[in-house]
This record gives structure tokens, sequence and C-alpha cells, in this order.
């Protein structure tokens, strides 16, 4: 584990709510859940090139705490290394891949019940929840387990490494996400694990619209 050399806390906050749009409990939590997480995990200047490489994140909800943490890190989805979880739970796991070290930080259900001792001066829950998250020390505001990540040579960031055509639709599916199905290759959704239903094509006024074109 090596020191903190990242960013003042404050200029981290104070970035971060200028990217999500307003301050609030979720993004105090998610800076400092991800300065911790890069802290366990060796890295000190996330978003630079040679450390972003080497960083993948897990975010296991998907609120404000989950902004802050991409934003601290610079994590992101269209780099391969922001994975969403879909468990509802404010936690986070940052996993370095050249040491395959891991970390799961979870946001102690305790440390909302210990706000007021922490902000008496304070008397409007928001905000006192606010100054009490800046003044927790991370043993109270979190809990921590080193954890292996159960990572796939498809989950890596970087060039595809799998592209196969659904049988049923002819859509690409890439990375290894496709279902085999009755000795058929198939997208999630033609193999009837879809997030949506009553699917029709539809069309639109001035759907021949391209860049720079301008719309009567």
């Amino acid at each position: 584990m090596c020191g903190n050399t990242l960013e003042p806390f404050h200029k981290l906050l104070a970035s971060s709510v200028e990217a999500h749009g307003h301050l609030c409990p979720g993004q105090v939590v998610g800076v400092r859940m991800a300065v911790l997480g890069c802290r366990l995990i060796g890295l000190d200047d996330p978003k630079r090139h040679d450390q972003i490489k080497k960083l993948i994140i897990y975010v296991e909800m998907d609120r404000c705490t989950g902004d802050a943490v991409a934003h601290t890190t610079g994590v992101k989805l269209g780099r391969r290394s922001l994975k969403h979880m879909d468990f509802g739970i404010m936690a986070a796991t940052f996993l370095n891949l050249e040491t395959r070290k891991a970390f799961r930080i979870v946001s102690t259900e305790e440390s909302r019940d210990l706000v007021p001792i922490y902000a008496p001066d304070i008397l409007k829950y928001p905000d006192q929840q606010i100054e009490a998250y800046k003044r927790m020390p991370d043993s109270v505001l979190f809990r921590v387990h080193e954890v292996e990540v159960m990572l796939s040579e498809y989950d890596f960031p970087g060039p595809t490494r799998r592209k196969v055509i659904c049988s049923q639709c002819g859509q690409m599916v890439r990375d290894h996400r496709e279902v085999q199905k009755d000795g058929n290759i198939l997208c999630k959704i033609c193999a009837g694990q879809s997030y949506f239903k009553n699917s029709h094509e539809v069309s639109w006024p001035d759907m021949n619209w391209i860049p720079g074109k301008t719309v009567a």
C-alpha cells in the first residue's frame, strides 16, 4: 500500500460535485471510497495513463456514489475499467490488474446513526450528513475486505477479444456475452434474458437526419 498522493480531498470533491451536478452525502462517500480504494491497491494517480490501465472498479450501485468513484479515479464504461454490478449496495471493489490485489469497500450502515455525533454543530440533516462524512475516519465510514476477483480474459480493458453473430437476429455479440442454446449462438435478448419487452421497430419524422443537417 502507498501513501495518499492524490489531489487534496476538498479539490477532488469539488471537481466531482461539478461533474455530477450537486453536492450530496453520496458524493462525499464516493470520493472518500475512491481515495481509500486507490491507496489500498497502490495507485497514487489513477487518471495517469500508466495507472488507469492497471485499474478496474466494480461499482455495486447506480447512485451518486458511483458517479463520484468514477470521476475521482477516471474509470469509464467505454474503457471497460468501470463495471456496474447491480446489487443495490453502497460498495465498490478496487482491483489492481498488475498485482491482482483487490479490496471491496462497503459504506457502513452505522455511519448514518453516528452523523449527529460527528457533526453536532449542524442542525439541518442533509448538511449534517455531508459534514459528518467528511469528518469520520475511514474505519467508521467503511468496512474493507480483501477479495479475489473472478476475472475472465474477456473482462479486461483493451480491444474486443471475441466477436460472434447471433444466429437469430444477426447482431454481433462482443466479449463472450453470447448464450449457447440448443446448439445455437444467441445474444442474450434472443435467449430471453432481456431487460425489456414488447419490442417493435419504429420510424419517426426526419429519421434521415445526419450531423450538420438542419431540422425543419
